[in-house]
């Protein structure tokens, strides 16, 4: 069994909705990793204001009809893979701590939302669920950006590079909300026949999602929620905002339908940078995970 979580972790929408590990359905995972970013610094510390926003959210969903939080048994894991402390990580062993602590918690049979912390820790959630799983599942990645180059900045586990990893593990991919790749990323689209939903598409295609749903080719789905994908007006606390990504109801209208249509093995919520003086981004994060939470347990029946 796990260790209890520390007394410094803030649980999940408060105290009192924190389960027990044993009881737990679900486990919210804060990975405050941060190495190679780019841009704006500071998504080491996403994890964080995620959780303290999240006390401040409603459990009653209008959406849902009920309070999602009572039946998933929700249990908040101590974070890993912190370089909030002065000790630096290397990106490989990152990637294999992550790795193992996924796969523990999947071998437990729990649902995991893992909290970032930059993009390149996916890496290691999407390998433990491939070591895992005995079938192929695709990897739905909800972004601004393409995450497809095969290094940047003289690493390969740059959060640039993310998306290239996945696809070299043999999984299928489906990109949603891109709207800034580079031309090494174009050529690797086209060659591969990757079956990227454009954000330009979604705003003028009211038939989107269904879709992007008939592109996928697996029974089972793990998606990956770089908070870039969702538009700066709504969420800029994000390492590099990109104009005309998602909005709320677009994004939350498609994640329902993908729970609704697929097996979804686990989630996770990325780059949350968060912004001075401003608790929109933080909060807005926290929401989307609570309708993760949501969507999962009406599809499991919780």
């Amino acid at each position: 069994m796990l260790a209890q979580t520390s007394t410094t972790v803030i649980p999940f929408l408060g105290p009192e909705i924190r389960a027990s590990y044993d009881a737990s359905r679900v486990v919210i995972l804060p990975i405050p990793y941060e190495a190679t970013t780019t841009y704006r610094k500071g998504c080491e510390n996403g994890p964080h204001d995620l959780l303290e926003a999240s006390v401040q959210l409603e459990y009653y969903d209008e959406e849902l009809e009920r309070e999602t939080c009572w039946n998933a048994q929700i249990y908040t894991h101590e974070a890993i893979a912190d370089t909030r402390s002065t000790q630096p990580i290397s990106s490989e062993k990152m990637l294999q701590v992550t790795r193992e602590k996924v796969s523990q918690l999947i071998s437990d049979d729990k649902f995991v939302i893992a909290l970032g912390g930059e993009h390149s820790i996916t890496t290691g959630i999407v390998d433990a669920y491939r070591l895992a799983s005995p079938e192929s599942f695709t990897v739905i990645q909800i972004d601004a950006h393409g995450d497809m180059r095969h290094e940047y900045e003289g690493s390969i586990h740059n959060h640039a590079c993310v998306m290239r990893r996945v696809i070299e593990m043999g999984l299928p991919t489906l990109p949603i909300g891109i709207r800034s790749i580079c031309q090494e990323e174009a050529d690797l689209i086209k060659e591969k026949s990757i079956p990227v939903i454009w954000a330009r598409e979604i705003a003028q295609d009211s038939d989107w999602i269904e879709r992007a749903i008939s592109r996928i080719s697996t029974k089972k789905v793990f998606i990956t929620v770089d908070l870039d994908g969702i538009d700066p007006a709504l969420i800029p606390g994000v390492g590099t905002p990109e104009p005309g990504g998602l909005n709320w109801y677009a994004l939350t209208a498609f994640l329902r339908r993908i729970f609704e249509t697929h097996q979804v093995l686990g989630c996770d919520v990325m780059e949350l940078a968060p912004v001075a003086d401003s608790v929109v981004s933080q909060f807005t994060a926290a929401k989307l995970v609570y309708k993760l939470i949501g969507y999962q347990s009406l599809a499991r029946g919780w």
